[in-house]
């Protein structure tokens, strides 16, 4: 019996979500853009591959960072770039991974990591599909361009 495969990707990641929650509440937006503290949610990580720069990752942002051709286009990329690996698949492993990422002021991806993984084969593998990813239109706050964390599920489906 042969089982077609493909990876499903969850369309809302917990990066998204916090900031449609920002931007579903004007009110709270405006109040809390006067305060830099909660609307500049940020680490004072350095970027592993700039461990130089001083610019902030934001974490909540008043335009989310967008894959080039919005949400479906991403959906459509992950699907036809993910190959499912040999051996999980032997093994039938099935599972969610998730990629965190840092979204770049020129849309550029880094500093990518598996926050939870299914083993070794997937979470190389979603991975790599995270870092071969075009430019994304980068996030803004205060319209400016700024780095912002992301984070993608990705789901391993085996299906009959």
């Amino acid at each position: 019996m042969k089982k077609a495969l493909f990876p499903v990707i969850i369309i809302m990641t917990a990066g998204m979500m916090s900031c449609s929650l920002f931007k579903s509440q004007p009110e709270a937006a405006t109040n809390a853009a006067a305060d830099t503290e909660v609307v500049e949610v940020t680490t004072k990580e350095r970027s592993p591959s700039n461990p130089d720069t001083a610019d902030p990752i934001f974490v909540i942002v008043e335009e989310s960072p967008r894959f080039p051709g919005g949400e479906e286009a991403r959906i459509a990329y992950m699907v036809e770039n993910t190959t499912y690996p040999e051996e999980p698949l032997k093994k039938q492993i099935e599972g969610v991974v998730y990629v965190s990422f840092v979204v770049e002021k020129d849309g550029s991806i880094s500093d990518v990591k598996v926050l939870r993984g299914i083993g070794e084969a997937c979470d190389k593998e979603a991975v790599r599909v995270v870092q071969n990813m075009p430019r994304w239109e980068p996030g803004r706050h205060r319209g400016k361009p700024v780095r912002v964390r992301f984070t993608m599920p990705i789901r391993f489906a085996i299906s009959e």
